[in-house]
């Protein structure tokens, strides 16, 4: 698994006018080909009556699954400008549809170029992206007198404060970077004297909103 990556919020979609035309970007997370597939034929089927409904796609960790189709635009002036913008993004799980109304003036393949590509990042700083980071989610139990403190460190510390369970004891479930345990492992033993309970109960991604350029 990746320490970390950025990919997409969710989906989204955003239109601009060029020459005339109408070029709307629809953007999606996707996590399998099929799923990139499925969304670009039901926009195909949404925009029928559209002249070109170009795409592009980059799944998985290291980018294995990369499309570009031009749907009937000149080669090369479409579906592969849109995908040099997600990797110049750094994009992963990634699939991108511009629809393309023509609006009756020629651009020329340097000005689909430019339209595509311009279409694709609009429409990806309108979806939004994140950053989503690896992390290992703890419990840690303790005693109620070690409760303040630690409340109080935790928040004004790197770490994650995710929840608290007021049992008999108390339990604080926190999320801590992959590569930052022995640290953190470290750091409680000595805010609870040894008397706190470590216990790591799973690994999962954390999304982090990444301000747009």
């Amino acid at each position: 698994m990746l320490l970390s990556y950025y990919t997409v919020k969710g989906s989204g979609q955003h239109e601009i006018i060029i020459q005339k035309s109408r070029f709307i970007a629809h953007v999606k997370r996707v996590t399998t080909e099929e799923e990139a597939q499925s969304f670009i034929e039901e926009l195909k089927k949404e925009h029928w009556k559209a002249n070109h409904n170009c795409s592009a796609y980059l799944i998985g960790e290291n980018d294995h699954i990369q499309k570009a189709n031009d749907d009937g635009e000149p080669s090369g002036t479409a579906g592969v400008p849109m995908l040099e913008v997600l990797k110049k993004r750094k994009l992963k799980d990634t699939v991108v549809v511009v629809t393309r109304y023509f609006g009756g003036i020629k651009l020329g393949a340097g000005g689909l170029i430019r339209a595509y590509g311009s279409a694709t990042t609009e429409g990806i700083t309108a979806t939004g992206v994140v950053e989503r980071k690896l992390a290992q989610k703890y419990r840690i139990t303790i005693d109620y007198h070690f409760l303040g403190q630690l409340e109080n460190e935790l928040r004004s510390s790197p770490y994650i404060l995710h929840h608290m369970d007021y049992l008999e004891k108390v339990h604080v479930e926190t999320y801590v970077n992959v590569g930052e345990e022995e640290t953190f492992e470290d750091w409680i033993t000595n805010l609870t004297s040894g008397q706190g309970q470590i216990e790591k109960i799973g690994v999962e991604y954390l999304e982090i909103d990444v301000a747009q350029q």
